[in-house]
This record gives C-alpha cells, structure tokens and sequence, in this order.
C-alpha cells in the first residue's frame, strides 16, 4: 500500500486466523494516509459482522464507517450514497450493492474483498476495472483455482496466514445424532 504501483493482494487462511484483522489494519493505514475503503462482501449478515467489528475497532478514532444493505430504507442509503460522494465517509461496507454504477466514492484507495469466490462474473469484471489505481486486498479461507493460479504465478502478491492467534482454541466438530439437551448445553455455554 505505501508503494507506487497499486496492490493486489490475496490473503488465505483458515477461519478465525485473523484476515479481518489484516483487513482493519489495511483499512486503518488507507484512511489514515486520507483515502476511502470499500470493503466488499457476498452477504448481508457478513455486512452486518464486519460493520459492527469495524466500528467496534474504530470507536475511539475519527473513522466514519457506514454500511449498504437491504437492512438500510432506500432513504438511508441515498444519504449514505451522497455522503460518501462527498468524501464524509471513511469506510463503506457492503454487498454487490457497492459495484452499482450509482455507487460514487470520492477518493477510493483500497477496496477489500471477502470471499471473492462467492461473487460471479460480472462482479468480478466490476473489480477487475477498479484494479488500476486501487489497492485490493482479497480475504479468503477458499479461493478459487484462477486466483489461486495468479497469485501462484506471481501475478498477485499472496500471503498466507498459516497459525491461529495466540491463545485461540482449536475448533472441535462432533457429529452425532440430534440431541436437543446436548444442542441446549452447547449454546449456553457459547453464550455464558
């Protein structure tokens, strides 16, 4: 990102191995050097989770995050729509809503996308003519054979993110027969 060529970059590691992370800090650095993040993702629920992780992560500075979805009326996203014209917003999250020729970022610097493997063509050409002058950092725990190929051949940067944060729990996977007593424990002991 601080280089003059823009970046392209594909980040894989498994879930829960830190690639929001990665992304926050990418996201921090491009607004702090006065650039507007997009960050672009396949569903609405994952829009919603990285909104609120952003604007946890970025209570106590100057950031203004907004995000488009359909959990927006239409009159909420066209305030957020000219704001971010405007150059008022920080970082914008969302969907394939964010690809929309209405969608006008004043000064877009780096656009991250999680997992690009869920989006289709006509999304992908969308990004594919951002890429000139934009950084893209691309999230995945899965990625495609073509990126995968790019990256493999040096025409992305790709780095892996091979080992959980310190202290993180190995994920256990149990298959059994439905059980509503042993489903019940489990959830309390998620949420307690």
């Amino acid at each position: 990102m601080c280089q003059p060529l823009a970046m392209d970059r594909l980040v894989c590691g498994d879930v829960g191995f830190g690639k929001t992370e990665v992304a926050m800090r990418a996201a921090f650095l491009a607004v702090e050097n006065h650039k507007q993040v997009a960050v672009l993702v396949p569903t609405t629920l994952l829009a919603q989770q990285h909104f609120d992780n952003f604007r946890d992560r970025f209570a106590n500075w100057p950031v203004r995050i907004e995000m488009l979805s359909r959990f927006r009326s239409a009159k909420e996203q066209a305030q957020i729509l000219e704001q971010v014209a405007e150059g008022k917003v920080d970082i914008l999250i969302g969907t394939h809503k964010l690809l929309q020729p209405d969608v006008k970022l004043r000064d877009l610097g780096l656009l991250i996308v999680d997992e690009e493997h869920r989006f289709g063509v006509r999304h992908k050409e969308r990004i594919k003519a951002m890429r000139a002058d934009v950084d893209i950092l691309t999230l995945t725990a899965t990625p495609i054979p073509r990126t995968l190929n790019m990256a493999m051949s040096g025409m992305r940067d790709l780095s892996i993110i091979a080992t959980p944060p310190a202290r993180r729990l190995a994920v256990k996977t149990f298959v059994r027969e439905y059980d509503a007593l042993v489903v019940r424990e489990a959830i309390l002991r998620e949420v307690l």
